[in-house]
């Protein structure tokens, strides 16, 4: 019995599949949930055809709907499980830094806690002559810095123990009081990101953002840092979207989720 080809006579994917694509890319971390005019909106796609395919995504398990809510469908996080397994994090991370770095021109870092300290763990360095030092293995305290502010801020246990102990000052910028650093850590977690400016080293700048794994847990956070002549604050904000995009790519890498509670 002759099976539907998937692919068109002229080697592209067929038109239906490319729909259901765009309906899912709707979606995002920080929009997981849209109505149907949301997602025509997004798509371009006309009233009827938005509420044919979506009719037919939740009938498969691709979406799920609440009331006139729809969201990505817990099924897929099954079928994506498969898609990591055995996959090294780092494979599917490097890529994005060396995008961040080209976008940027500043190095792009990926950062995770390690037995009490911030590990670099995936780097793509700047091509300026004027850099901060950074290189994969790279040991670093856990109280100052953009990236350390965002690992402690979606670790409870690791933040308990860092603010329990001395507050070494490295610069004339870096927090000292534990009181002081646990509202910035706060801060940090209301904010989803963190930016700093001298505090681990001085005259640099670090702006940095997490990524999650799929139980919701942080699997680290993607940082880009650099001399704060070439990244004054209104830059980082400017990279901010950027940023905060590619953490979110990489956490759907990952099959990742956000927490339930941010």
């Amino acid at each position: 019995m002759a099976t539907a080809d998937p692919v068109g006579g002229n080697g592209q994917p067929l038109l239906v599949l490319g729909k259901i694509g765009e309906i899912l890319d709707a979606f995002s971390l920080d929009r997981p949930s849209l109505t149907l005019s949301e997602i025509r909106d997004a798509t371009g796609f006309p009233t009827s055809t938005v509420q044919r395919l979506v009719t037919n995504m939740v009938s498969l398990g691709f979406l799920d709907r609440q009331g006139d809510q729809v969201r990505v469908g817990v099924k897929m996080a099954y079928w994506a499980a498969p898609a990591v397994k055995g996959v090294d994090v780092l494979d599917l991370i490097v890529p994005l830094l060396r995008q961040l770095r080209d976008a940027t021109g500043e190095t792009a870092a990926f950062f995770r806690a390690e037995q009490g300290h911030r590990v670099c763990v995936a780097l793509a360095e700047t091509n300026h002559a004027l850099r901060r030092e950074m290189h994969v293995g790279k040991i670093m305290p856990l109280h100052a810095g953009s990236a350390s502010r965002v690992l402690l801020a979606w670790d409870d246990e690791l933040a308990k123990s860092v603010l329990a102990q001395p507050l070494g000052s490295i610069t004339d910028s870096t927090i000292t009081s534990a009181d002081e650093l646990a509202a910035v850590i706060k801060q940090t977690r209301a904010d989803g990101y963190a930016i700093t400016i001298g505090e681990r080293e001085q005259g640099a700048s670090g702006l940095s953002t997490p990524v999650f794994k799929a139980n919701g847990e942080l699997a680290g956070c993607l940082t880009i840092s650099g001399p704060t002549i070439r990244m004054p604050l209104a830059r980082c904000l400017d990279w901010l979207d950027l940023l905060v995009e590619s953490a979110e790519h990489a956490t759907r890498l990952l099959g990742g989720r956000f927490p339930t509670t941010m």
